[in-house]
């Protein structure tokens, strides 16, 4: 999953993307919010964590601008402001969640956990599950009928993506987009290696191929 962190308070912000990609995730790191008004409409973030006391314009603006453009992107608001009436605009601007700082890193991770699932249909699941495995994201592991299966950090990564698309054909570019920051680079024939690494684990037919097109975690019969 691919987040946009905009944060200009450098400490937290090198402390934040630490952490996150700790946790699985390609993170993209800006301090000024004229570049997060083109950056976060033009790139395709999976969620992105908003602080509003930003150089350049505001994050309320960023965020007005964002939603007045259509974005639907997951909007998670970050900030020192704890105020309800703050809190109360920046759900009217179109957050779809707020945390005050300072926080706990454990509950950040949590509501980015929550909102993607909300994101994707999946607000009722505690964690992810699907094609009878569940995806235990703070340990990055995976369990079937109560066996544990190990997995490297990227193929937690692209399997925390499938489980999160069930069903859906999933090609190597999309899937490229939303596993590598804007920073790395892409490659296609890595991403096969780690697939046919997860199927050696999982099975051959947790994730089918589509000549052409992708792949399709079989979580869903189409």
């Amino acid at each position: 999953m691919r987040l946009l962190l905009v944060e200009d308070h450098v400490p937290l912000a090198d402390e934040l993307v630490a952490a996150l990609k700790e946790q699985g995730y390609a993170v993209d790191w800006l301090a000024d919010g004229r570049d997060a008004v083109h950056q976060g409409a033009t790139e395709p973030y999976d969620l992105i964590i908003l602080d509003l006391g930003l150089p350049g314009k505001p994050g309320l603006e960023v965020l007005r601008e964002w939603r007045g453009g259509g974005l639907a992107t997951p909007v998670l608001i970050l900030t020192a402001r704890g105020s309800w009436a703050e809190r109360i605009d920046g759900l009217k601007a179109g957050a779809d969640d707020y945390l005050t700082k300072p926080f706990h890193p454990e509950e950040l991770a949590l509501r980015i956990q929550a909102l993607l699932r909300r994101a994707h249909g999946l607000a009722n699941q505690p964690q992810l599950e699907a094609a009878g495995l569940q995806l235990d994201e703070s340990r990055q592991c995976v369990s079937r009928g109560g066996e544990q299966i190990e997995l490297t950090s990227a193929e937690f990564r692209l399997l925390r993506y499938f489980m999160l698309h069930p069903g859906q054909i999933l090609s190597k570019s999309q899937l490229a987009d939303h596993l590598y920051d804007g920073e790395s680079e892409r490659d296609s024939n890595v991403l096969e290696v780690h697939v046919n690494r997860l199927r050696g684990k999982l099975g051959r037919a947790v994730i089918e191929t589509r000549r052409g097109q992708g792949y399709r975690y079989a979580g869903v019969e189409t």
